[in-house]
C-alpha cells in the first residue's frame, strides 16, 4: 500500500480534465511544489494518462496517483465533495492521500458542450445552477483560503452583441438591478454562480474572485470547439472550406496560457467576487480565422457558409481597460502566435494520423 503525508499547499481542481482544468493542472503541477486533487467524470476531455508527463505512483479503481503528489479521481465532483463533507479522512481512506486542509479551490466542473450543446440541449446544461449552488453551499462551510469561479462571456445581454449593436463588452454592462438577457440557459447558470460568488464573499468570508473568459483556445483543445476544427481541415486543405453561419460572425480569442496567467494573478488580488474580463479586447471573425488558418496551409479556398447552423450572438468581445488598471494585466500571445501554435498542433496530429 502506498501512502501519502504532505504538509503542504493543497488545490482541489474540479472539472480537471476539461480543457481550462487540465491546462491548470499542469501550470500547478509544472510551477508549484502544491498537492493537487482534481476531479473529473470525463464526460468530455480524457483520462490524465494521455496529457499530463508524469509518473504514477499509486492507483486503483477509479483514481490514480502521479508523482505522489497529484491525485486523480475519476467520478462525479459534487459526489466527492459529499462524501469529504461527511468524511474528513475520506481522501486518506479511499485513496491513500493525505491532506491537512485544501487551500485553494478552482471550480472548472461544468456542462457545456460548445454551440451545438448550448443550443441543441439547453435543459442539461441547466443543470450547472445545481452543480455550481452546491460547490458554493460546501465552500461556504469547509472555508478553502479562496475559491475561483469561472462564469463566461455568455452571460452578457445578447442585446449588446448583435449585427448593429455590438460593443466591446466592459464588466459594468452585467448590473445585477438592471439585468439584461444573457446568452441561453448556460448564460443563466454563470450569472447565477456570479451571485452566489458575491454572496459567498459578502455573507460568508469566503475569498472568491470570478473571471469572463471570453473565447479561450489552445493547442489541446477539443475539436467540439472551432478554432481546432478550424486548423484540423485547414492541415487536411479541405476545400470548400465550411463555416457555420455566414462566418462573419466574430468572437474575443485569447490563448488558454495568458488565461491561466490571468487567473492566478487574479486571484491575488481580488476577494470580493469581482468578476473580470479575459480578452484580447480585439474581435476577430471566424472568416478572418479561416483564412490565417489556410494562410498556413498555403492555399485559398472557397468559403462556403453553412446558414442553418448555430451560430450563437454575432458580436462577443471584450474591454479590458478595468483589468489593465486593476490587475496590470494584458495578453501576451497574439492572435498570429497563438493559432500557429494551434496549426502546428493539427498538423502534426494529422501526419500522426497517416
Amino acid at each position: 500500500m502506498y501512502f501519502y503525508s504532505m504538509n503542504k499547499v493543497t488545490h482541489l481542481i474540479t472539472g480537471g480534465c476539461g480543457f481550462v482544468g487540465r491546462n491548470m493542472v499542469k501550470r500547478l503541477f509544472n510551477t508549484t511544489e502544491a498537492q493537487l486533487i482534481f476531479i473529473d467524470d470525463l464526460s468530455v476531455g480524457t483520462h490524465p494518462d494521455t496529457w499530463l508527463n508524469a509518473t504514477k505512483t499509486n492507483y486503483g479503481e477509479g483514481f490514480t496517483v502521479y508523482n505522489g503528489r497529484l491525485l486523480f479521481i475519476h467520478a462525479d465532483a459534487l459526489k466527492v465533495m459529499r462524501a469529504f463533507s461527511e468524511d474528513e479522512k475520506y481522501f486518506e481512506t479511499n485513496f491513500q492521500f493525505e491532506i491537512n486542509r485544501i487551500n485553494d479551490v478552482f471550480h472548472f466542473a461544468a456542462i457545456v458542450g460548445g454551440r451545438t450543446k448550448i443550443d441543441g440541449d439547453p435543459m442539461a446544461v441547466a443543470l450547472d445552477l445545481a452543480i455550481d449552488a452546491e460547490m458554493f453551499y460546501w465552500a461556504c462551510r469547509y472555508k478553502p483560503e479562496r475559491l475561483m469561479y469561472p462564469s463566461s462571456s455568455a452571460a452578457y445581454p445578447i442585446d449588446l452583441q448583435t449585427v448593429d449593436g455590438a460593443i466591446a463588452l466592459k464588466e459594468s454592462d452585467i448590473d445585477f438591478k438592471r439585468m439584461g438577457e444573457p446568452d441561453m440557459t448556460y448564460g443563466w447558470s454563470k450569472l447565477t454562480g456570479e451571485f452566489l460568488a458575491k454572496i459567498a464573499a459578502s455573507h460568508y468570508g469566503l475569498k472568491v474572485t470570478c473571471i469572463r473568459p471570453f473565447s479561450g483556445y489552445g493547442e489541446d483543445q477539443d475539436l467540439t470547439y472551432p478554432v481546432p476544427a478550424i486548423a484540423a481541415r485547414a492541415a487536411k486543405k479541405e476545400d470548400p472550406f465550411e463555416v457555420w453561419g455566414s462566418g462573419n460572425q466574430g468572437r474575443d480569442f485569447v490563448h488558454i496560457d495568458d488565461v491561466i496567467d490571468c487567473i492566478l494573478l487574479a486571484m491575488d488580488h481580488i476577494h470580493d467576487g469581482t468578476a473580470i474580463n479575459i480578452g484580447m479586447g480585439k474581435l476577430t471573425s471566424f472568416n478572418e480565422i479561416i483564412r490565417v488558418f489556410c494562410g498556413y496551409a498555403g492555399y485559398e479556398p472557397t468559403i462556403k457558409p453553412l446558414l442553418d447552423k448555430p451560430v450563437g450572438v454575432h458580436s462577443r468581445y471584450c474591454d479590458m481597460t478595468f483589468v489593465q488598471e486593476k490587475l496590470g494585466w494584458t495578453a501576451k500571445i497574439s492572435i498570429e502566435e497563438g493559432m500557429k501554435r494551434v496549426y502546428d498542433a493539427a498538423v502534426k496530429k494529422l501526419a500522426a494520423q497517416q
